[in-house]
């Protein structure tokens, strides 16, 4: 009765079984007693005890817990604000067993399922195919697999333990998976010091032998099943066996046997203790540990694998202790890398690289690279590149670098004749002081300010700007000019005001944007920058000569198209994503102006390919380096010239070959470009370049050199024809027309050794580069002003 007295009273008062009381509480959300009232009602429950309501019995408050039961029970009642919405103890442990229990079925099942496959049945190493864009036309192989099996019995008893020592010290205890390492590598990895990895000697016996090179946890989890069931199979000394027969070495040598040749020129069966140390601690890493590469890293591995060898108990510490570092022979290169096509590949191997491939993967993965070199125009390049008279010295390097404008892929690059007596490559690793070159990056600058294709300059020299006593080669004075006749003929005194007026600063940052790197050689604000005192290297010029054929967009330029791995899989393509680095209408009308460099200016010659072409001549201080860039809409070519004297020195070509004196960017580079381009422009389409700006009215003031400052003072207002077309005979009288092949006049100031005869050619046209030796008008730009600042400062455009 006073059960039902209790239910009756808090029926009454809307707290009873019924439902009310439960839609208040789940509504609510509080937490309940342990009578099953709210806890903030406690004490009213209380006081109606005292009334005879009495308390709800076991079995009333059970019934009243089913109803409340839920799958979710979340929020939790009875637990704090952060307690209610985290997980219970029991839950926790249930949820951790479940999964250790499913974990333990699903190894037990790929235990069972996995066999162990015959080594036949995998393809072991095999070597990486590089072919042309064509995909068909072979340019080379990485490391066609050198291995030589052998009894491992054999062999001196260190070798095995320096392995063992340096791969995996726990190899003898554990079953070919090591959790202990496992856990050792990841807490060392979390807490930021060198990577390590947890693969044990068989799960990387494993991965070379069984299955190849692994990726992802699905690989990973096969990989250790397999060296489970390995380790049950096969003895140790199997398994280590096979490991040392298997393993990669680096120098392209695949086991023990071949790496002790490479390395050591002896058969493994002779390998002293020390050999065998230095062998077991580059395996990680052998193409960057390799003593020949890197002495200091292959000497710290080979102490730390002598370490671990006196932990192990293999020696002991005074055994170590007496050990001296051994000689090795120097890698040799294989044909592969022979010619002009070694360059090439050594480009290819290194992208690989920088896109994360290991030396293995490379040298062993059977992988199928597709370069972006086209083969007939890397036929061209060597062709165009190598077409040299034969009095050329030897010490002359050409350099050729021609980019697809619209991918950034490099369709043709002439590193050098032979890969194997040079391994330096003239396009990509030397550089040159890029000359005249720099000017179109002073346009474009000033292009972005305030300038416009006809703000105008004085042209005569000498003249002093800032300190500097600039001078233009041929002395003349072309009056006010604008600045697509300054482009055209390559005027240093106007290009110079230009760049004080824009801001030297302004021509660095052009140049960055455009792909020219942070750390090139001399490549600082300082005034006479225009003229191209930095050095470049010649691909690089290529790229930022791309970028202002592609309207201002900017790519990074690539070697390699694709690779696909053994499977079948696509696992890379080069390129990246392109950048709008500067204005296309600005690019438009820099264009223009170098379009006249090519039309009737210092780099006609290359007008012979017959279509709408651009570029710049460049020769730097004392034919010391020779330039011309240039472009059609669809292809970016440059080539580069100088000379190396017999102890490396740089060596001026003011005296020439072949009768052409000096070697300028008009000359011999400008042959070459043209050559080259004729072909690679033969199957493609005309297409023109965008219209320029249109041309704005702009006062012409008079001319205000004085007798001493130039060798000709105008004697009326230039008017627009005479600034913008061809000289007359009377300001031409001075230069000849064609290139002299005896010594000519010095220039206003002595910059180098110029000619001293009159040439007998008819003089009435406007000097080009063949008329004056310095077809870009910038060799002889300085006088004796002040050249801090700026790299070789009195060197030419």
């Amino acid at each position: 009765m006073a059960q039902g007295r209790g239910s009756s009273g808090r029926g009454a008062s809307g707290q009873g079984a019924g439902g009310p009381k439960r839609r208040s509480v789940r509504e609510s959300g509080v937490s309940t007693s342990g009578t099953g009232a709210p806890s903030w009602k406690s004490t009213s429950g209380a006081a109606a005890g005292a009334k005879g309501t009495g308390s709800r019995s076991a079995a009333s408050s059970g019934a009243a817990t089913k109803t409340r039961k839920r799958f979710w029970n979340y929020p939790r009642r009875g637990k704090g604000p952060v307690l209610r919405w985290l997980p219970g103890w029991r839950f926790v442990l249930g949820t951790a067993g479940l999964g250790l229990v499913a974990g333990v079925l699903l190894f037990a099942i790929a235990y069972a399922l996995i066999d162990v496959p015959e080594p036949d049945d995998i393809a072991l190493a095999e070597g990486s195919t590089v072919t042309f864009s064509d995909g068909e036309t072979p340019m080379g192989t990485f490391a066609e697999v050198d291995r030589d099996l052998i009894d491992t019995s054999e062999l001196p008893e260190h070798v095995g333990a320096a392995i063992v020592a340096s791969e995996d010290r726990r190899f003898y205890s554990n079953v070919g998976v090591d959790p202990v390492g496992i856990l050792r590598a990841l807490w060392n990895n979390l807490r930021g010091n060198d990577t390590q990895g947890g693969s044990t000697l068989t799960m990387q016996y494993v991965e070379r032998y069984y299955t190849g090179q692994t990726s992802g946890y699905l690989d990973k989890f096969r990989e250790a099943v397999l060296a489970l069931k390995i380790d049950q199979q096969q003895s140790k000394e199997e398994i280590l066996g096979a490991y040392m027969n298997t393993i990669y070495f680096g120098r392209g040598a695949y086991g023990i046997e071949r790496a002790s040749q490479e390395y050591f020129g002896h058969p493994a069966t002779e390998l002293t203790l020390s050999e065998s140390a230095l062998l077991a601690g580059i395996i990680p890493s052998p193409g960057n540990w390799d003593p020949a590469v890197a002495p200091d890293q292959a000497q710290a591995r080979w102490e730390r694998t002598l370490a671990f060898m006196v932990e192990n108990g293999a020696i002991t510490q005074a055994e170590a202790d007496e050990l001296e570092f051994p000689e090795v022979v120097e890698p040799e290169r294989t044909d592969t890398y022979g010619g002009p096509n070694g360059y090439l590949l050594a480009m290819v191997r290194d992208e690989l690289v920088a896109a994360g491939f290991t030396e293995d993967e490379i040298d062993g993965g059977g992988l199928q690279i597709t370069s972006t070199i086209d083969p007939q125009l890397q036929e061209e390049a060597v062709v165009a590149a190598e077409n040299l008279p034969e009095d050329t010295p030897d010490g002359v390097r050409v350099a050729l670098t021609s980019i697809d404008n619209e991918t950034g892929g490099i369709a043709a690059l002439y590193g050098g004749p032979d890969y194997i007596e040079r391994q330096r490559n003239a396009a990509t690793q030397d550089n040159a002081q890029g000359g005249s070159t720099f000017k179109p990056f002073a346009l474009i600058a000033a292009l972005e300010g305030e300038a416009t294709l006809e703000t105008r300059y004085t042209s005569y020299a000498p003249m002093d700007i800032a300190g500097y006593e600039v001078n233009n080669f041929d002395s003349i004075n072309r009056g006010y000019i604008d600045l697509v006749t300054a482009t055209k003929y390559s005027v240093n005194t106007a290009y110079v005001q230009l760049n004080s007026a824009t801001g030297p600063e302004a021509l660095v940052d052009v140049a960055h944007r455009m792909g020219l790197p942070e750390d090139t050689p001399g490549l600082e604000g300082n005034l006479v920058n225009v003229l191209g005192t930095a050095s470049p290297n010649p691909a690089d010029m290529a790229e930022a000569y791309s970028t202002i054929a592609t309207g201002g967009v900017h790519r990074d330029p690539y070697i390699v198209e694709d690779v696909v791995n053994a499977g079948g899989d696509t696992v890379y393509t080069g390129g990246g994503e392109s950048e709008q680095v500067v204005d296309p209408q600005v690019m438009a009308d820099a264009t223009y102006a170098m379009t006249q460099v090519v039309e009737g200016g210092t780099g006609s010659t290359a007008a012979a390919i017959g279509r709408p072409a651009a570029g710049k001549t460049g020769s730097s201080n004392d034919y010391r380096s020779a330039w011309f860039v240039g472009f059609v809409p669809q292809i970016t070519t440059s080539v580069a010239m100088y000379q190396i004297g017999e102890d490396g020195e740089e060596v001026s070509m003011v005296d020439g070959w072949g009768g052409v004196a000096p070697i300028s960017g008009g000359s011999y580079p400008t042959d070459i470009w043209t050559e080259y381009m004729t072909a690679a422009v033969a199957d493609l389409p005309v297409e023109e370049f965008p219209e320029r700006s249109a041309p704005e009215y702009v006062y012409v003031p008079p001319s205000r050199p004085t007798e001493e400052e130039t060798t000709q003072e105008p004697t009326e207002e230039p008017t627009e024809e005479e600034t913008t077309e061809e000289p007359t005979e009377e300001e031409t009288t001075e230069e000849p027309t064609e290139e002299p092949t005896t010594p000519e006049p010095e220039p206003t100031e002595e910059p180098t050794e110029e000619p001293t005869e009159e040439p007998t050619e008819d003089p009435t046209e406007e000097p080009t580069d063949e008329a004056n030796g310095d077809p870009d008008g910038d060799a002889g730009l300085l006088g004796s002003g002040d050249s801090s600042g700026g790299g070789d400062a009195s060197g030419g455009g």
